[in-house]
């Protein structure tokens, strides 16, 4: 599908699929717990796209220069078997960028206060990793990427320590501690137009995308920049201004 047909259907202000420019695909879901072995998971469902969650728990010795705080990391892994453009192996650029930009998300938030990750100071904190793994990829891996991550930090219990051993079978019912939501929204620009919840076929034709992270009360805590061309301070505003828009809309789901 031309970048042009799709230009043309934007300049009506419709897609193709029918949807209006700022309209996220129906259904949007998140199913929570679907993962026996992980301390916490999520499955989150925006029309075709599928994208599962999960978070391990592991204790190990803090940074020198963070003795008193546990450590976030967030992974993703994209298999052909959810898109036969991904190549099996070591993470291709775009996985790495994902895992960075939702990473940064939570990061730059402080939601998580890293320092009650803290078992003994100097010897011994809990690492949290989020591994996210899309199951159907047809567009928009940033926010569902985002959701499912955030869905699955809620979902999440600590496992108990048992004679400095951890039991994984043994959960207790203590949560991370998290005091806000940060989620992500995408914003694709196309020519003049701005666009959410990206399809392949818009994803490839954009000129620039804007992934922007808030809070509850609108504040930002992270951004990053794609696409081959340039974006004014006024285009940065106006993506911002839908993206604190539409990242409220999906935090209610959660």
């Amino acid at each position: 599908m031309s970048k042009e047909y799709i230009s043309r259907l934007l300049a009506q202000d419709t897609r193709i699929d029918g949807r209006t420019l700022t309209e996220y695909r129906k259904p949007i879901t998140i199913e929570y717990g679907l993962s026996k072995t992980a301390e916490g998971s999520a499955l989150v469902t925006i029309g075709d796209t599928k994208v599962m969650a999960g978070i391990t728990m592991e204790l190990g010795t803090p940074y020198s220069d963070s003795p008193d705080k546990g450590t976030l990391m967030v992974n993703v892994e994209l298999l052909p078997l959810s898109n036969p453009e991904f190549e099996p192996g070591p993470p291709s650029i775009q996985a790495i960028e994902l895992a960075r930009v939702i990473d940064r998300g939570i990061r730059e938030s402080d939601s998580i206060d890293v320092k009650k990750l803290c078992v003994a100071v100097g010897e011994k904190v809990w690492t949290i990793i989020i591994d996210i793994c899309p199951i159907n990829d047809a567009g928009n891996l940033f926010d569902a990427g985002s959701l499912a991550a955030m869905a699955a930090i809620k979902d999440a219990t600590f496992p108990a320590i048992e004679d400095g051993v951890l039991n994984y079978k043994n959960k207790t019912k203590d949560k991370i501690p998290l005091s806000h939501t940060p989620l992500s929204c995408t914003v694709l620009k196309i020519g003049d137009k701005f666009l959410v919840d990206p399809v392949h076929e818009e994803e490839k034709a954009a000129d620039a995308r804007l992934t922007v992270a808030t809070l509850e009360d609108g504040n930002l805590c992270a951004m990053q920049k794609g696409g081959p061309e340039p974006l004014t301070a006024d285009e940065i505003n106006k993506m911002v201004s839908i993206a604190v828009e539409k990242t409220a809309e999906l935090r209610k789901l959660l």
